[in-house]
Order: structure tokens, then C-alpha cells, then sequence
């Protein structure tokens, strides 16, 4: 799938929810996996990171940001791409069905990206912290991965699980140590005003590094994209300095541009 990009890298484009999100300082533990995808990866790539808290399939693609990314993707591209967290709410601005209009605004971001000669890829999002007394992992999401493996058979498209390499990982952890994979505050932390404590849907930067490490890993071995993109996978661990949280105007200004002002098209249309 690897292409040609003179004169810039090549990109890799993210499209998700608050799980993905680049974050700023004023989230500190709170990091999100594709904030720290560039770790796993060489100067020849970019990560795009598009995703937007309390986004669902249907609300990033209907807002315009989907239709952003279509506008500055470019052929040889990819789109990683992965819904579900916030799909399941009642509010009628996010829920989706998980066989019904999930899968019709999931498959306008394939037919989008593919019509620009990119490569779509699905991505599986990893499961909640939500175990019993005897370490078994809640489900929660299931619908919504079983949607998406649907949808990558119909359409032929690759596939990162991390949501049953989750489900494998907070049942070995156990629910404990699983805690550290998550917004859990430690000892000394400040408590910032925005973030909760004892958050069971969000990454702490050391769970968010080892999701970013997994869908480096699948992506290569796949060879979804080149091997040589990818480095570091057996590094252990990272300091904080090398998370890239952003400043408050950046990651304003970034929320604010990544939306077209073009009309966006109806899904399925």
C-alpha cells in the first residue's frame, strides 16, 4: 500500500473520538492513542491527528469533520479510523445503530477516502474498564467492533483489533493493575480541574503508549504500511516529554480548523 510522497512525508490521518485525541497540558495523566502513534513511527511519517472528544461516527461526519479530512487527504495517504465510545448515547446528535447508521457514516468514510485514491483502515476501539470481582471484562462496546469487522469484510478493508488485544490486557492485568492503564491519579498528582479521577473510559500516557504501540505493530505487520515506517516498538518507555501534549492555543486552534465549511454529503447518499 506504501506510496510515493515527494517532497513531504507520508500521512497518516486519525479519525475518532476523546480516546484518540491529542491533548493539552491541562489534561496531564490524560493522554490519547494516537497522541502517542508518532512515538512508533520514523520522520518519513506524519500522524494527522483529527479526532475530537465526544465525537461519534455520526457527529464527526456530520459536522464536517470527516469532510475536512476528504479535502486535504491526497492520494497514497491513510485514514485510520474507529468509532463506537460515544455511538451508543441517546443524544440524537451522536447515537447511531450499531447495524444501521453506524455502519451507513461508517462506510462514507471508506467510499470518501478510497475516492481520493487513500487507504482506509479500521480501527477496533479498545474496550472500557469495566470488570467484575473475578477479573472478567463488561463487553460494553461489542456491537460496534462486530459493526466494524462487518463492514471491513463487505468493503475488503484492513483491520486493527486493539479492541480484542484490550480485552486480552485488562483481563491478564486484572482488576487492580489495571487501573494503571487508565486515569487513575497517583500519589503526589495534582488533581487538574478537568480531568476526573478513577476514569474507566480514558488512558493515562503509559495505556495510551502501549495502544499506540499495538496499532503501529498491526499496521506493519499487516503490511498495511511500509516496516521501515515503524520504529521502536520494543522501547519500554517514554518520558512524559515525548507525549506531545499541546499548548491551550493549539489545541484550540486545531479543534477549531479541522471542520470544513463545505456542505457535508448525507451519509449513504
Amino acid at each position: 500500500m506504501s506510496a510515493q510522497h515527494p517532497g513531504r512525508p507520508a500521512r497518516i490521518f486519525v479519525a475518532g473520538d476523546s480516546t484518540a485525541v491529542t491533548r493539552p497540558f491541562s489534561h496531564l495523566p490524560m493522554a490519547g492513542w494516537a497522541q502517542a502513534l508518532p512515538l512508533f513511527l520514523t520522520d518519513e511519517v506524519e500522524v494527522v491527528n483529527c479526532a475530537r472528544a465526544r465525537a461519534s461516527s455520526k457527529s464527526f461526519h456530520e459536522r464536517g469533520r470527516l469532510q475536512w479530512i476528504l479535502e486535504n487527504i491526497a492520494p497514497g495517504d491513510y485514514l485510520v479510523y474507529g468509532f463506537g465510545q460515544i455511538d451508543w448515547k441517546p443524544d440524537p446528535g451522536l447515537h447511531t445503530d450499531p447495524y444501521g447508521s453506524f455502519l451507513d457514516h461508517m462506510r462514507a468514510y471508506a467510499t470518501g477516502v478510497r475516492e481520493r485514491q487513500a487507504h482506509p483502515v479500521i480501527l477496533l476501539p479498545y474496550e472500557r474498564r469495566r470488570l467484575d470481582r473475578h477479573g472478567n471484562v463488561s463487553r460494553f462496546l461489542a456491537d460496534y467492533p462486530r459493526a466494524m469487522r462487518q463492514l471491513a469484510r463487505e468493503e475488503h478493508l484492513p483491520v486493527v483489533d486493539l479492541y480484542g488485544q484490550s480485552l486480552a490486557w485488562w483481563e491478564e492485568l486484572g482488576p487492580e493493575n489495571s487501573r494503571h492503564a487508565f486515569t487513575y491519579l497517583r500519589p503526589g498528582e495534582p488533581l487538574q480541574e478537568i480531568v476526573q479521577d478513577a476514569d474507566n473510559v480514558h488512558l493515562r500516557a503509559e495505556g495510551a503508549v502501549e495502544c499506540a504501540r499495538f496499532v503501529a505493530r498491526s499496521l506493519a505487520e499487516q503490511q498495511v504500511i511500509p516496516a521501515h515506517w515503524v520504529k521502536g516498538l520494543d522501547v519500554r518507555s517514554f518520558s512524559y516529554d515525548e507525549l506531545g501534549w499541546l499548548d491551550e492555543a493549539t489545541f484550540q486552534d486545531r479543534t477549531r480548523s479541522r471542520v470544513s465549511a463545505s456542505p457535508v454529503p448525507k451519509a449513504g447518499a
